[in-house]
């Protein structure tokens, strides 16, 4: 199977500046074409430390990606790397890509300067992909190393562009490299933890074939994904191999997998709202917004969403959602009867027909011995009924309100598809 390396290049990437959203979205790309990603990794704007690394990968993977390191400024460096492993004499200008980037700065009402002129020269012995979302091309050096074919192709660092050159990257590849099938399936679960999921699947896991590798990709908004993978072969014999081996998986897990498919769980409940032409509120405290959030990041929310209640304060439970004072004096605004309550009252509210509602303490502080940092009551109601469960989390504010807001969305779809079901 053709193995490939990701290389970024940038100092202000090891500094934490900013963050490498090039390697995961390249590596998607490749894996979808099969291509296996064997390494990733990430180096400073010197010459130096670029040509040992390149030197370093293009001896041990058929690939090599690199972003980064291109530009108009002195820390143009990765071409002047190029230029030394491609052997080359001197640089050409590629009038392709000269004319784009007379384009964009005409477009700008800028000039076009000597040092934007200099991005359109590459090394001789290069190819180039025009880059047309930006000044810096895409250059290519095919050569070999030990006696095989390997590819070297440096893409511009700006993310945007960078994965606006993968189709043509990919293309490129294909005229050069047989690649072989992989194939993933992703089934999403969540109320387990990682942990007890290991435990509960060693021996399903154990019996899998060899070549079917499992992944476990826990995530605090989505629970745990398992990615079942099969590298190489016919992608229609490893799907249905696949799915031999998820009917063991569907027995031990039941209603705990919410997708066969990747989705989320904002997804799933969305499919399921439109399945049965429902609608949907929420009235939100301690998770201050963030389920709706997720709700309306779906395409087409707005065919079942109806709104949202941000009722952090107490006044605003009562105010608003019509919580009796007598439910927040006795049971408090972190309780089961508090819940029923903000559900019931979103949903008349907004004539929605299902609602879900949350309170919780988020931290770090305001727990007590009866009531801890992690608690949260999730609350969902229809014309038929209303429920509240309790989940108890330990974890920092930003990921216990991250899993208050799964933890919901996972309550309401359970309660859809019981109704839905019966």
């Amino acid at each position: 199977m053709i193995g490939a390396s990701i290389c970024t290049i940038g100092d202000e990437i090891l500094i934490g500046q900013i963050v490498d959203t090039n390697s995961a979205g390249i590596a998607t790309e490749l894996e979808k074409n099969g291509i296996k990603v064997r390494k990733m990794l990430s180096f400073a704007d010197d010459k130096d430390e670029i040509r040992k690394n390149l030197d370093a990968e293009l001896n041990e993977s058929d690939i090599v990606i690199v972003t980064g390191g291109l530009g108009p400024t002195k820390d143009d460096v990765t071409k002047k790397v190029l230029f030394e492993l491609s052997r080359s004499t001197r640089y050409v200008e590629n009038t392709a890509q000269a004319e784009v980037i007379h384009e964009i700065l005409a477009s700008r009402g800028l000039d076009t300067l000597d040092t934007n002129r200099a991005q359109a020269l590459v090394p001789d012995n290069c190819e180039v992909i025009v880059n047309r979302l930006g000044t810096a091309p895409v250059m290519i050096l095919h050569t070999e190393r030990q006696g095989r074919k390997v590819s070297l192709y440096s893409l511009p660092g700006v993310p945007f562009e960078a994965m606006g050159a993968m189709d043509d990257v990919i293309s490129d590849i294909r005229l050069h490299y047989h690649t072989e099938d992989i194939y993933h399936k992703t089934v999403m679960t969540y109320g387990i933890a990682e942990s007890a999921l290991s435990d509960m699947l060693e021996k399903w896991e154990g019996a899998l074939p060899d070549d079917i590798h499992l992944a476990y990709l826990p995530d605090p908004l989505k629970g745990v994904a398992l990615r079942l993978s099969v590298f190489g072969g016919e992608r229609l014999i490893q799907e249905a191999r696949c799915e031999r081996e998820l009917a063991g998986l569907r027995k031990i897990l039941g209603d705990s997998i919410y997708s066969e498919e990747g989705e989320r769980l904002e997804t799933v409940v969305g499919k399921l709202l439109k399945k049965c032409g429902k609608t949907l509120s929420t009235a939100e405290s301690c998770t201050g917004g963030m389920i709706a959030s997720l709700i309306t990041s779906v395409p087409g929310s707005s065919d079942y969403f109806l709104g949202s209640v941000v009722s952090y304060a107490n006044s605003v439970k009562h105010g608003v959602l019509g919580v009796s004072d007598e439910i927040l004096k006795r049971s408090g605004a972190v309780s089961e009867e508090c819940v029923r309550a903000m559900a019931e009252g979103v949903r008349k509210l907004t004539g929605s027909d299902y609602s879900v509602a949350t309170s919780g303490i988020a931290g770090p502080g305001g727990g007590s011995e009866d009531k801890p940092v992690g608690l949260v009551w999730v609350g969902v109601s229809s014309e038929k009924r209303t429920e509240a469960v309790k989940f108890n989390f330990r974890n920092d504010r930003l990921r216990n309100t991250q899993r208050f807001a799964a933890s919901a969305l996972d309550t309401l779809r359970k309660f859809i598809e019981l109704e839905v079901n019966n």
